[in-house]
């Protein structure tokens, strides 16, 4: 599966499957395998999957349960979450794991059927059944983010497997001897510094060139686009009022495709994933206010605008962001209208602050605050006419006098 980096072996055991899991994965990813969300096809959504993982700090192999309600963040209530964190448990146990020559192992055992009729789903013995696998990285919480739609990080061909059969080898080279790609190098990061006026839309991640790279932080797949750049560095001014035109959704039944922009002292966000504890903690300014009730809801909230693939995800193949963003296409919600957020910078804002999603982690980045903008290009070219204008009146001047004062023979 993936091209050879992702290989299962598997054997009943009375009434449960044990599963071998073997990826070419970084310890800071994971790989998944399990029952496609529909059977005939390769789909994440409703797939019944175990996320499996080395934890470097804990020094334990983890594999966990999982249900895909939507393509997106585990907000825990909809998403890509583990059966715990909505209702249900884990009912993977971990027999052993490994990690030798960029390889993990994880050997794990499942039961053939669980009590759990919506998180779960039975495993036949009887016929083949349609199976997905994935990698991606882990975000701070070591649970699955996002994977590429690609072909190499996620299935998108039917696979099928029958549980019950025997001596099935179906691999045909070692997952030790697969080559990995050469290190793409990323994009350079982008700035925004003077602007007033910020449209915040969503788009892809830019792959191994883009949020990651820049940010050393996983992603899930989708990142803000500012003024149509990836992620850019803000800078803006202590005193002064800026305007987001947001659109990144304002239906909270959509996960997927809701994205309120909030402006905090974190550099993952996610405010609304929080518990209170965890909330006291972040200080935002700006995106989130108290209703009537005591309650804290988003204001950063518009229309669905995203920056979509042509055709696949061609970031390995664009030297440059503007190359890359040429195989892309903007996709925004008809009938609908952006919203607004007003931000005034205080004078008391540190001198590092974040845009970023209230429902998701990881899709902003940096705002950095100053007390006076450097002076912009513009500004310099009128500077230097300026001083230019009175140099040449300075000598005009002179020169003036000098002929009225010459006298002709």
């Amino acid at each position: 599966m993936l091209g050879g980096r992702l290989q299962v072996k598997w054997e009943i055991q009375g009434d449960n499957v044990i599963v071998d899991l073997y990826g070419r994965i970084r310890e800071d990813q994971y790989m998944a395998f399990g029952l496609s969300g529909v059977q005939g096809k390769s789909q994440m959504i409703g797939g019944d999957v175990v996320v499996a993982f080395y934890d470097t700090k804990k020094r334990i192999f983890w594999a966990e349960d999982y249900y895909m309600s939507h393509l997106s963040q585990c907000d825990g209530k909809h998403g890509v979450c583990p059966d715990k964190r909505i209702g249900g448990r884990n009912d993977v146990m971990v027999i052993s794991g490994d990690r030798k020559n960029g390889v993990t192992s994880v050997r794990y055992s499942r039961p053939l059927q669980t009590n759990e009729p919506i998180n779960d789903r039975p495993i036949p013995v009887d016929r083949e059944i349609s199976v997905i696998g994935a990698i991606g990285p882990l975000n701070s919480e070591k649970e699955a983010n996002a994977h590429l739609h690609n072909g190499m990080d996620a299935t998108i061909e039917d696979i099928q497997i029958n549980f019950s059969s025997k001596n099935d080898h179906s691999c045909v080279a070692s997952i030790y001897e697969f080559k990995e790609e050469s290190d793409l190098k990323p994009w350079p990061p982008m700035k925004i510094v003077g602007d007033t006026e910020i449209r915040a839309r969503i788009g892809p991640t830019g792959g191994k060139r883009g949020y990651t790279p820049i940010t050393k932080n996983p992603s899930w797949g989708i990142a803000w686009y500012l003024n149509d750049m990836l992620i850019p560095e803000l800078t803006v001014e202590r005193g002064k009022t800026y305007t987001f035109i947001i659109e990144g959704g304002d239906e909270p039944a959509q996960p997927a495709r809701y994205h309120p922009l909030y402006i905090c002292n974190s550099p993952e966000g996610g405010y609304g994933q929080l518990t209170a504890a965890e909330q006291n903690k972040q200080t935002v300014y700006a995106g989130v206010e108290i209703d009537p009730e005591g309650y804290k809801i988003p204001t950063g909230v518009g229309r669905y605008c995203e920056w979509k693939h042509k055709t696949v995800d061609k970031s390995a193949e664009s030297e440059t962001f503007e190359a890359y963003k040429e195989t892309l296409y903007l996709d925004c919600e008809n009938n609908k209208e952006p919203g607004y957020l007003n931000w005034t910078v205080a004078q008391d804002t540190p001198d590092l602050v974040y845009y970023q999603c209230y429902t998701h982690k990881n899709l902003g980045w940096k705002i950095h605050v100053v007390n006076q903008l450097p002076h912009s290009h513009s500004t310099k070219l009128q500077v230097s006419n300026a001083i230019y204008l009175i140099a040449f009146g300075a000598i005009y001047k002179i020169v003036s006098e000098m002929m009225s004062n010459y006298k002709y023979a």
